[in-house]
């Protein structure tokens, strides 16, 4: 029964393919999620933007390096804060840092806006694209916050980051998330910004 789950001496595992690095240093691996946090305009959406770029690109963009391999090159950007102005503009912004033109929409790049749906719904939303979108290499979260209620409660936060655990191993792809710092220190907020810590692949800490 529990065969799966079990890891066998004997038996060879390979490393998860790499996806995304800042200069020489691994951020993100098929199979895995990661997260950026900083302290309110402190430049996380820009910094995610050229995270983005890079991997539309398949290339290099500021330091960051991308490779999606074949048939996982789509990304989909979920923002749950901005209004679609605003949404338009980093979408703009990433197209003009990755070199590609501005004037057409991309099959290989789906931005949303859940800015007003409930936590649920927003859930639900993303699950089904994943769902009906399998070349999806890279998933955005810019705003992981609005996918919980109450930021510190312990079993939203441990259901989310196993759902965040489940659709990145389950659909193969990273999930790269976004989480604002506290204002008073350098702790990223609530119980989910704790769970993000321990769980996370690899954590940016974004300052000006």
């Amino acid at each position: 029964v529990y065969k799966r789950q079990t890891v066998s001496v004997t038996n060879t595992y390979e490393q998860s393919p790499v996806v995304l690095m800042v200069d020489d240093s691994i951020i993100g691996t098929l199979g895995n999620f990661s997260a950026s946090t900083g302290k309110a305009k402190a430049k996380k959406t820009f910094n995610v933007s050229a995270l983005v770029a890079a991997s539309l690109s398949n290339g290099k963009v500021l330091n960051y390096r991308a490779s999606l391999p074949e048939g996982k090159r789509k990304i989909l950007y979920v923002d749950t804060e901005q209004s679609k102005y605003h949404c338009h503009k980093v979408m703009e912004r990433i197209l003009r840092l990755a070199g590609l033109p501005t004037d057409k929409d991309r099959d290989d790049f789906v931005f949303i806006v859940l800015r007003e749906q409930t936590p649920d719904k927003r859930k639900q939303i993303i699950g089904y694209m994943l769902e009906n979108m399998p070349d999806v290499g890279l998933l955005i979260i810019d705003g992981i916050r609005d996918l919980m209620y109450d930021i510190n409660s312990p079993s939203e936060s441990t259901d989310l980051i196993n759902l965040l655990m489940r659709w990145s191993s389950g659909y193969n792809l990273h999930i790269h998330t976004v989480l604002h710092l506290n204002k008073g220190d350098d702790n990223t907020r609530g119980h989910i910004g704790t769970e993000l810590n321990n769980k996370a692949e690899t954590v940016l800490l974004v300052e000006k």
